[in-house]
């Protein structure tokens, strides 16, 4: 006869084995759901001042002034191995100083069950668009582009771009006026 010791071991591993199983399968009935939604992104107001970054040298940076508007629908991606998104909207750029410069403007995260069809006007962003020069003033091709990562119950942690980006440019001149 097995002892209460032995025999709780197996009940744990077993139960351990089979609720392994299940979260594999959790994770492998998702594994090839595509995430991709449309996103319209479209910029209301663009401007650009050149002032002292007091984070780090004192030097004069440009710093620029959006408002957006965003306009998607991600319920379909909540199915139920997915716990939460985390939203954010990117600025992408080159410049002299740099091949590729990318800088995170806002960003929201959005739980199951809460409403995921977004319909922003006019939102002003999160976190402010610095450059590390003056390579806004009169930049042409800046591209707005959405993304976001999936926190699913079991399994990988993807990174999704959205269909859909924006580009546009700065204007050819500083403002001097306070936003």
């Amino acid at each position: 006869m097995h002892t209460v010791m032995t025999r709780g071991n197996a009940i744990l591993a077993y139960s351990l084995s089979v609720l392994s199983v299940l979260t594999f399968c959790c994770f492998a009935s998702t594994f090839f759901y595509d995430y991709r939604t449309d996103a319209k992104i479209n910029t209301v107001k663009v401007l650009v001042k050149n002032v002292p970054d007091f984070s780090a040298s004192r030097e004069k940076n440009d710093l620029g002034f959006i408002t957006f508007d965003l306009a998607t629908d991600l319920n379909p991606l909540f199915n139920w191995n997915v716990k939460q998104l985390f939203l954010y909207l990117t600025a992408e750029y080159t410049t002299e100083q740099n091949a590729l410069n990318q800088v995170v403007l806002w960003d929201k995260i959005i739980l199951r069950g809460e409403n995921a069809n977004l319909d922003f006007k006019n939102m002003n962003t999160k976190y402010y668009f610095w450059d590390d020069g003056n390579g806004l003033k009169g930049h042409q091709n800046i591209t707005l582009t959405l993304s976001w990562n999936i926190i699913p119950n079991a399994g990988l942690l993807p990174s999704v771009f959205a269909r859909g980006e924006h580009a546009f440019k700065f204007p050819e001149a500083y403002i001097a006026s306070p936003v």
